[in-house]
């Protein structure tokens, strides 16, 4: 049986690197950079940058879970309780 995670080489921050991941992942990834109109090397640079722990892969999946996942909802003051409204900060503010 094969694996489903394909490694791929990317250049971060003028350095050439390895990172493996599942290929929808990789799909995801693409798909985000094109949207932010920029290059697969920058946005794992920018992703490589900001993380706090842990290794690129990781930090890349998290990144994409974070962009794709629908915004949390959280209690305004004035209607506690009732799970109305928006807690979630853009992906590019979050830090891995």
């Amino acid at each position: 049986m094969t694996s489903p995670i394909v490694k791929r080489s990317i250049v971060i921050c003028g350095h050439k690197t390895s990172v493996s991941l599942e290929d929808a992942f990789w799909v995801a990834l693409k798909e985000i950079a094109i949207a932010d109109k920029i290059t697969l090397s920058n946005l794992a640079s920018d992703i490589d940058g900001r993380r706090e722990r842990g290794n690129l892969s990781s930090a890349i999946r998290l990144f994409v879970l974070d962009y794709f996942r629908p915004p949390a909802k959280v209690a305004s003051p004035d209607r506690a309780g009732d799970g109305v409204g928006s807690g979630r900060a853009h992906h590019a503010q979050e830090s891995f």
